[in-house]
């Protein structure tokens, strides 16, 4: 077993971190941000989104027709688009819409809202359909990791009207659990939370891997001390409320030693 510690800024780390009316992003500016596109380069998002963004709509032959339209922000431009869209629409239509400054997902770096290529295409709420190959789109979105973030029905639990324009990467398996249970992430943070690391797991076969996701709370007061098999591939996400999320693959890898 291998023992080492996570810092409690960690937290706020990671491709599964909550952000939303009640978590703001307190992480540092998104880093290793690459544009989506060489003809876009000024719509970028981190690296492994925009990778893996890159080959889904290579995959599904969408580029003739799918537009990457808004990626990472700044502060300044959440802010800016705040004050615009309330100053043109009001302020109801942007409080549905338009995440607060600071509690913007497209702060991360992992958020993208697509929309049809067309000629006129509106900024806040592009055209993303549910047909056709946006559809192709949406059903192929969990593979490679990213979910429709604002569905119809869950805004009392997001907080944001339905958006169907709007991704979100959160890697993969989350991704796919999430879309096989119909979550949101917030609902997805609160139901990992009924798998403890180091008690049990949400295991999920995905082809030939076999991967355990687990929840562990942050110490309050210091770091959290944390034990693993270091035979086992992992990775670990802070969730940006109260603790870490672990992706296991206990499938078939096992320590192999060099002669």
């Amino acid at each position: 077993m291998t023992r080492f510690f996570l810092s409690k800024d960690y937290i706020h780390t990671g491709s599964l971190i909550l952000v939303n009316g009640e978590y703001g992003f307190v992480g540092k500016a998104a880093e290793e941000l690459v544009p989506i596109q060489e003809q876009l380069s000024s719509i970028k998002i981190q690296r492994r989104a925009a990778v893996l963004l890159s080959n889904l709509i290579d995959n599904i032959h969408g580029w003739k027709s799918i537009i990457p339209v808004s990626g990472w922000r700044s502060f300044k431009e959440q802010q800016d688009i705040w004050d615009n869209t309330r100053k043109e629409s009001g302020l109801e239509f942007t409080r549905k819409y338009v995440a607060v400054p600071g509690h913007s997902e497209h702060q991360t770096g992992l958020a993208i809202d697509l929309g049809m290529k067309q000629d006129n295409i509106d900024f806040i709420c592009p055209e993303f359909p549910y047909s056709g190959i946006c559809q192709t789109f949406r059903n192929k979105a969990a593979e490679y990791g990213f979910i429709e973030r604002y569905p119809a029905g869950k805004e009392h639990i997001t907080g944001i009207g339905h958006e169907p324009w709007h991704f979100r990467y959160v890697g993969v398996p989350h991704a796919e659990i999430m879309s096989k249970n119909q979550l949101t992430l917030e609902e997805y943070i609160f139901f990992i939370k009924e798998f403890p690391y180091g008690q049990k797991t949400y295991g999920v076969l995905l082809g030939e891997q076999e991967m355990h996701v687990s929840y562990l709370k942050a110490d309050p007061s210091s770091n959290t001390e944390l034990e693993i098999d270091g035979c086992i591939p992992y990775s670990i996400s802070g969730n940006n409320t109260d603790g870490f999320i672990m992706t296991e693959w206990k499938q078939r890898n096992r320590c192999k030693t060099e002669l």
